[in-house]
């Protein structure tokens, strides 16, 4: 008795009905639940591979955590807690950093910019390296100071990484106050750096950020051992962040702001996932719409077995077991529609994954030359899920219109 629901669902699904309108419209209503369950799918991968490239280029940039302190902007730590937190099970690398605006100079052009003082770990700590479109991350050689532009910076100043006989000039407010009296360019200090590369990660980055070695930036702000950040990598396979932060806090008391990649940009994955949901809200609502098809066929199916329900009352089916069979009716047309569906949606974006067929808008200038698109199981089962709820609520007005009709055989 419990499979007779599913027997007579099934029958009804692919046996042929005697009007064909009802065949039309249930026609109708499986392709529009495949067509939008390929949509939802195909929508999904594309934000999951924005979301994945998005996160990976902020991942070149940013450490694992970033730790500064909560007042003022600079702090210094010593050799014997720095060796501390290298001792910390989990903890792989430690960089110190030392940034500031400065105003910059090449040939005849000027730049306000971030200036990001490093040392020699920073490029292992994160994979500014795999950013590198230009030349070498290669801060200093042989004595001299080198510098290493964003892609924008790069653009703005002019800068020929190729030109070794001009350097860019770094000018920083004196520290000390004194202004040099009638002379106001002795109101700065000044250094000068010779480019050895160019990095691009994003604008946020490319436009902004100048690095140098942290020697060349302490000197030029005059500081000995202050530093502005600690850049902080880890072995995740002896850690997590959260037991790493408490490690540090232990070592370092509570006067510092720690930062996992998430909290660096949590705006920015806030705004993504927010996109990503609202469209997915914005394709429910058309997939909704797409349901009334299935009201209709399942109406129109309910009439015309009018006659398959009197004679299961007659045989003893109660209200509850005639509500099923077109319950199930309704989900069992959704589910094989949606099945097609999503079914399609894997095979274009497995295509595009291999092949590339939708190049990107200006991919010559952007750092993938395809739509980027990544399939997780978690989005099949969100769209199978959604299209069940919705199935069963369409459904639920036939077959409670089916579950009422009379009880007696009427012979025709």
């Amino acid at each position: 008795m419990r499979s007779l629901p599913f027997t007579f669902a099934a029958r009804y699904l692919v046996s042929k009905k005697s009007t064909n309108a009802i065949n039309v419209i249930t026609l109708i209503s499986m392709l529009g639940m495949a067509v939008i369950s390929m949509a939802m799918v195909l929508v999904l991968s594309v934000f999951n591979g924005f979301e994945g490239l998005t996160i990976s280029l902020y991942n070149s940039f940013n450490p694992d955590i970033r730790l500064v302190p909560i007042e003022g902007k600079v702090f210094a730590i010593t050799d014997e807690q720095e060796t501390a937190l290298l001792d910390l099970p989990g903890i792989a690398m430690v960089s110190r950093v030392l940034e500031e605006k400065a105003a910059l100079k090449y040939d005849k052009y000027e730049f306000i910019g971030t200036v990001k003082g490093v040392d020699d770990l920073y490029g292992k700590v994160t994979g500014i390296d795999s950013a590198m479109v230009r030349g070498a991350f290669v801060l200093r050689q042989g004595g001299q100071n080198y510098c290493v532009a964003g892609a924008g910076v790069e653009a703005k100043l002019g800068i020929n990484i190729n030109d070794q006989l001009r350097d860019i000039s770094v000018l920083v407010p004196n520290r000390s106050g004194r202004t040099g009296g009638l002379i106001p360019s002795q109101a700065f200090n000044r250094g000068r750096v010779l480019p050895s590369g160019t990095f691009s990660i994003q604008a946020e980055f490319d436009n902004k950020y100048l690095f140098v070695p942290l020697s060349f930036m302490q000197e030029l702000l005059q500081y000995d051992q202050e530093i502005s950040a600690l850049e902080i990598k880890i072995d995740p396979d002896k850690t997590t962040v959260d037991k790493a932060k408490r490690d540090l806090e232990a070592i370092l008391g509570k006067g510092f702001v720690m930062k996992d990649r998430y909290e660096q940009n949590e705006f920015l994955y806030k705004i993504m996932r927010t996109e990503k949901w609202i469209t997915y809200a914005i394709l429910s609502l058309i997939l909704g719409i797409a349901a009334f098809n299935i009201i209709g066929s399942l109406s129109m199916l309910v009439l015309e077995k009018k006659h398959d329900i009197a004679v299961l009352k007659a045989l003893g089916a109660d209200s509850g077991t005639i509500r099923r069979i077109f319950l199930t009716e309704g989900l069992l047309s959704s589910l094989l529609a949606s099945a097609v569906g999503i079914a399609m949606a894997v095979i274009i974006c497995l295509l595009q994954i291999n092949f590339e067929l939708i190049p990107m808008p200006g991919s010559g200038t952007f750092v993938v030359s395809a739509m980027p698109v990544k399939l997780k199981l978690a989005d099949f089962a969100l769209v199978a899920i959604t299209v069940v709820a919705i199935s069963l609520i369409a459904s639920w007005v036939p077959a409670y219109r089916a579950a009422g009709m009379g009880n007696l055989v009427k012979e025709e």
